[in-house]
């Protein structure tokens, strides 16, 4: 199962030729997971941007930054579910199809946001609606755990040959597209009813509208074909950690090592940031919303742009930037958002970071899905991330904010800061020619 390739560069690999109705089949493929990534995300996203809305029905009166603390808390549990998620639905995917697991993980996300949008609240039943609530979000969590690993993979497999870093990059394309619709939906909400309405009531538009887009890619799904080979299914080491350790455990560290750091780095800026500008910042909570959708799609727009590089200069040397960039410019940055006054300036600076993080977004899912061979790519994948999400990913907003309220705000800027110095040196360890993928058609 090692690799037996040259390094060569990207450039040097042959081209394959793809017939009209190859393109347009494959093209197709990618569109379809694309649309099931973007409902999954916006599912799960739609809590994060929703929190300053319903944190006090689910919470007892207190302290603002205390209830924010709470509905960033029950955000990180369900990443904890994502290591469980990552290993089911890695281990579905690689014996019973792609195509399987990610039918699967769509319908659970619509259940666990129609579950959220009908939970009563702590004054109807105390204890028993934050204790709903994590249920809810564990169930998403668990959905979306397998959802990156199969999503990753399968748009990795699908894409076309010399240009998988271009069209795997759509991954996170509609990934941020969930992000960026929720924020969108918020803002409409916003225009539509006042703050106390939204606190009321409000908040659960979102979720319903999430439960039923979760419908529509489910059927999306159905029609997707199948990437992986017969032979690789029935391999007996297929999905199994066995077969994953035995063979590919410098790899998965590998893996879990520069996701760790990006996961850190990408919801600090995305999901966090939104907060830390009403917060921190002292941005009113409207603004802080035009800010972030105007971010969000900038950075949505960057991935395809950040994916063709890698074609061109190697995952490798995009990795490579993304952790030097990263270390050198987040303090920087989160200190000077603090002194800004100025959407504008705000804008500026987070795009300026989000452009850094893009190095390793836009390829993330290829340049994992290249590290495995196919029977064990999906588990690979995605238990990886997972494992590096809940520790690092999850936890971001709950550490940031936990510092915050002890008076040391400034140590989770350094503490992001060492995690991209790990990633760099991590992604030291990549090789200059992928191991695998890059000689399947």
């Amino acid at each position: 199962m090692s690799a037996a390739t040259p390094a060569s560069s990207p450039a040097q690999q042959p081209a394959t030729h793809y017939t009209a109705e190859e393109k347009r089949r494959r093209v197709f493929a990618i569109v379809g997971a694309s649309s099931g990534n973007l409902v999954e995300w916006f599912d799960f996203y739609v809590y994060a941007f929703s929190a300053l809305y319903f944190a006090s029905s689910f919470f007892p009166k207190s302290n603002p930054t205390v209830q924010l603390l709470n509905t960033a808390g029950v955000f990180a549990a369900g990443f904890l579910m994502r290591p469980i998620g990552g290993w089911l639905f890695g281990r579905i995917a690689d014996r019973k199809g792609r195509k399987t697991s990610l039918v699967i993980s769509v319908t659970m996300m619509c259940a666990g946001s129609l579950a959220i949008a009908c939970l009563p609240t702590y004054d109807s039943i105390g204890a028993w609606a934050p204790t709903l609530l994590l249920v809810a979000r564990l169930f998403q969590g668990l959905s979306v755990g397998g959802e990156y690993g199969t999503t990753a993979t399968y748009m990795s497999e699908v894409a076309l040959k010399g240009q998988r870093g271009f069209f795997s990059s759509f991954q996170y394309v509609t990934l941020i597209g969930g992000q960026l619709l929720a924020v969108l939906v918020i803002v409409v909400l916003e225009q539509l009813l006042s703050e106390a309405e939204l606190r009321a009531w409000g908040w659960r538009i979102p979720f319903v509208i999430g439960a039923i887009t979760a419908v529509v890619a489910m059927q999306l799904r159905r029609q997707l074909h199948e990437t992986s080979s017969s032979e690789s299914r029935e391999n007996k080491e297929a999905g199994t950690l066995a077969g994953l350790f035995r063979h590919h455990k410098a790899a998965f560290f590998t893996v879990l090592g520069f996701t760790a750091g990006g996961s850190l780095i990408f919801y600090t800026f995305t999901t966090y940031m939104q907060k830390y500008l009403v917060n921190t910042v002292g941005l009113p909570i409207k603004t802080t919303s035009y800010v972030m959708t105007c971010a969000l799609f900038v950075y949505m727009c960057m991935q395809p742009v950040f994916g063709a590089l890698s074609d061109r200069i190697g995952r490798r040397n995009n990795m490579l930037l993304f952790g030097a960039l990263g270390a050198l410019a987040t303090v920087p940055i989160l200190m000077t958002l603090q002194r800004v006054t100025s959407p504008v300036a705000a804008f500026a600076l987070i795009i300026l970071a989000l452009a850094v993080v893009s190095f390793y977004t836009s390829i993330s899912g290829i340049v994992k899905a290249e590290m495995f061979p196919q029977e064990v790519r999906a588990l690979g994948v995605g238990l990886a991330y997972a494992v590096a999400n809940a520790i690092f990913g999850g936890s971001a907003e709950y550490v940031a904010l936990g510092l915050k309220a002890l008076g040391h705000e400034s140590a989770f800027f350094w503490y992001v800061t060492v995690m991209m110095v790990i990633a760099f040196l991590v992604s030291l360890r990549l090789p200059r020619q992928a191991s695998y993928l890059h000689h399947e058609h």
